[in-house]
């Protein structure tokens, strides 16, 4: 991975718990486990992928952002344009 990027392990890291609590959503839907109890997996879950969302995002907009002040004004316009774009997945 990029040094650039140093929160990726711990994304991949909250993402893989999250992919374990989805098996276990699975598996508790085919066991027929009160759906109050299933909808508060779904939660975690939801939040889970949220954060690790929110977190790569900010992380691409801090890194890739700062690293394109450095250089010409071209690629800082490019930079700007995958910043509006990326935006949109907040």
């Amino acid at each position: 991975m990029s040094k650039h990027h140093q929160t990726h392990p711990e994304i991949v890291k909250r993402l893989k718990r999250a992919n374990g609590h989805l098996a276990k959503i699975i598996s508790m839907i085919e066991h027929e486990t009160p759906c109050l109890e299933v909808a508060q997996q779904f939660e975690a879950v939801v939040q889970a992928l949220l954060s690790a969302k929110k977190t790569f995002v900010q992380d691409h907009i801090s890194h890739c952002l700062d690293a394109s002040v450095l250089k010409d004004a071209k690629t800082l316009k490019k930079k700007v344009a995958d910043f509006k774009e990326i935006t949109k997945y907040l």
